[in-house]
This record gives C-alpha cells, structure tokens and sequence, in this order.
C-alpha cells in the first residue's frame, strides 16, 4: 500500500511538471552541437591513506563499519581510492558514476573495485529543480551520512545513523526537489570548504531496495524513505540548516552464525524503521552539527540466543573552528557520539552500546593534500553467538593523509 502511494504521489508531481512546462515554456528545447555527450563528462578524486596504531592501548578494539584497519596487527591502510565520472550527457540528464578501487572485502583482503555510485538524475524543468535520481546512491537519511567522506572533519561516521544504511548507499529511485538559489548554496557550502553535505534537495522522496548497496533485494519488499532539510542563510553570511528524515521497511538478516544455531524470526524478515533530526551551523569561524535517530530493527541478544526486534536511538554532536592562516585552512574539533541498537549488515545483528569522544584537527596546507589527526577515546560492547561476551576500552592516536585530484 505504501509503495503505491509513493508511485502515485512521483506521477502526479510528473504530470503536474510537465504540464506546467507546455504552459510556460513555448521555446523549443536547444540542445548545444559544438559538443559531443562524452566531451561534457569531467573526472575527479581522492585517495586516503591511514595508520591507526599510535598511542594504542587495546588492540582488541575496533570498528568493522568505520575502518577494518582499525585494532588487530593492522599497519597502513588505504581507506578510499575513489573516482568520479561525472556531467551532463543531455540538458536535463545528468550521470554520476565513483568506483572505489580500494574497497575491503574482510580484515585480510583489501583494495578490490566496487562500484559505489551509479546514477542518472533526470530534471523535469529548465532550472533543475524538479529531478528523478535512478540507480545506486546515497538513501537520503542523515546529514553526515550524505556529507562525502571527502568533506568529513571526523575520520567516520557516526554508528547511530550510519548503521541504518551500510556504506550510506542502495539501489532505487529518488525523488529531489530544491528552489535554484537553494541549490547553488548547497554546492556553495561545498565548494568553500565549510563541510557541506551537497545536493539532495531541500525535499527528498525515495524508494529502494533495503538490504545496503551492492547486494540482491532478498525479500521485494521495498524501503521508503522522505527527507526535508533546509539551510537558512543570514544577512551575516552565516548558514544554519535543519532537517527531518525517516524511513520504514523490512530487512532481511542474512549473516547468521550457523554453526552456534542462533534463532531467528521466519525468513530472517525484521522491521526496519527509522526518525531522525540533523542540525548545523556552518563553521563561519565557529561551526556546530548534531544529529539523533531513533527506531527498531534487528539485533542480538546473548540471554537466549536470539535476534530480536528490538528498539535503538543513539546520536552525536561535533563542534569545529575554521582557521585561515593565508592559504592554509586549520580546523579542530571534538565529537562525542553514542549508540545503543543493532547493527543489521553485520553477524548475527550484532549488539552495540557506543561511546566515544574525538579530538582532532584538520590540516589543509594547500587545496590537494589534507592531513587529519584524530585522538579517540572508545567505550565499545559489541557482542554475537561467536563472541557473546566483547566490551572492549582503549585509546589511540588515528592519522589520515588525503590527496584530492
């Protein structure tokens, strides 16, 4: 019932678009022939390179969604090797297609190609404010989920939104609509270095798959997911931006630990639901996000061997300062985050009770290079059938360099 509506409610916004455009817009659409398709696209990227055993005290600890480098006998890690194939194949369709070449298939096997994004935005209007995103993208939920990794002041994000899409991303149709002037200051907050998430619309609508990106739909029951977030601007120049965001469906789990015969609902089907709300004040010196999410989902439990549908909330909040020392950029910060839930993507849906504080800074000495220090001290449970008893403490010193091109 759901997706009908949602079907229903993405048509007659076509129709309405289209109908509005007959009437407005008596000009033939001119398509420029000094340029082939294929010479409009433009090539981008970054690489990231870390090393995450400095000041460490427990290498028990880790974080298998944030970083598989993190904990064990781990020593320089590529983090991300990422480009992106990107332009406008026609005035109203634009592709978007980052394969990431150092993706991590487990803790001991690295650096294999995986697509990431691959999608076309179709605009219904002249302006493009009115577009269709259809592919694999990310599932507009969560500001720092939608804030590239190329942009993050943190080295990860937050386990509390961030477990509600592994790799942030699924494969579906999206609906986005934002005003012109609210578009270019979406790109604008991106392009300055203040930390911007980019452009996914002041409102966004979407139907996906639901089991995370890069693996087959297990049950044809489909996610919907809504979005509204809208960034404010002052006569100062300062950005304040709120947003709202939810999603429903129903998850398969299908990492089991079969061998210690963990009990699961029929067909491992558990519903999957979740409300957040995001704010943030763009660093202009002085900068500010939060962001909190509650919701149910799956998730183990040691007393009986079972995963259940079990409620979860959780959240972080993360103060900034942006420096400007001539062309240099220098930007500390702190960030406190907790979680209490499942996590659905990982074994046995694995139970966690997360707190951590970071301290780190930010240094750009010029626009290609970054360097990231990142002092975290962690308080993680996380438990399964295979480790029913894991609450592990530590602190270490975490270094990235980026290299954007």
């Amino acid at each position: 019932m759901k997706k009908n509506i949602f079907i229903v409610i993405a048509l007659l916004v076509l129709v309405t678009i289209t109908n509005a455009q007959t009437t407005t817009e008596v000009k033939k659409e001119v398509t420029p022939a000094t340029k082939k398709w294929f010479e409009t696209i433009s090539l981008r990227g970054y690489m990231q390179v870390r090393y995450n055993k400095l000041l460490e005290t427990n290498s028990d600890l880790g974080c298998e969604q944030c970083d598989k480098s993190w904990g064990g006998n781990n020593s320089f890690f590529i983090r991300r090797g990422r480009l992106v194939f990107s332009g406008n194949v026609h005035d109203r369709v634009y592709i978007y297609i980052q394969p990431d070449f150092a993706s991590s298939a487990s803790t001991t096997s690295n650096n294999f190609l995986q697509i990431r994004d691959a999608y076309a935005d179709i605009s219904l209007d002249s302006k493009k404010e009115f577009r269709f995103r259809v592919g694999q993208s990310k599932v507009p939920y969560g500001f720092e989920n939608m804030q590239s990794s190329q942009n993050r002041l943190a080295l990860d994000r937050n386990d509390a939104l961030n477990s509600a899409v592994a790799n942030e991303r699924d494969l579906g149709v999206m609906f986005y609509w934002a005003p012109k002037g609210k578009r270019e200051l979406f790109s604008k907050l991106v392009s300055d270095g203040l930390k911007g998430s980019g452009d996914y619309g002041v409102v966004g609508l979407g139907v996906y798959n639901g089991q995370t990106a890069n693996r087959a739909e297990a049950n044809n029951n489909q996610h919907i997911v809504g979005r509204v977030s809208y960034p404010f601007e002052f006569k100062n120049g300062q950005v304040f931006e709120a947003g709202i965001q939810g999603y429903t469906g129903k998850y398969v789990v299908q990492s089991i630990s079969t061998s210690k015969n963990v009990i699961t609902k029929p067909n491992g089907e558990y519903l999957d639901q979740r409300a957040a709300a995001s704010i943030v004040l763009y660093p202009k010196p002085f900068g500010l996000q939060a962001e909190y999410n509650i919701g149910t989902g799956p998730e183990y439990n040691k007393t009986n061997n079972t995963i259940e549908q079990k409620k979860l909330h959780g959240g972080y909040v993360q103060a900034f300062y942006n420096l400007k020392a001539e062309q240099q950029v220098i930007l500390p910060f702190v960030k406190y985050q907790m979680y209490r839930g499942g996590k659905k993507q990982e074994l046995d849906a694995r139970s966690y009770s997360v707190n951590d504080l970071e301290i780190g800074v930010e240094w750009q000495p010029y626009k290609n290079v970054e360097l990231v220090a990142d002092y975290t001290i962690s308080n993680r449970r996380y438990e399964d059938a295979i480790k029913p008893i894991n609450d592990q403490t530590g602190n270490l010193l975490r270094l990235q360099l980026q290299i954007n091109f």
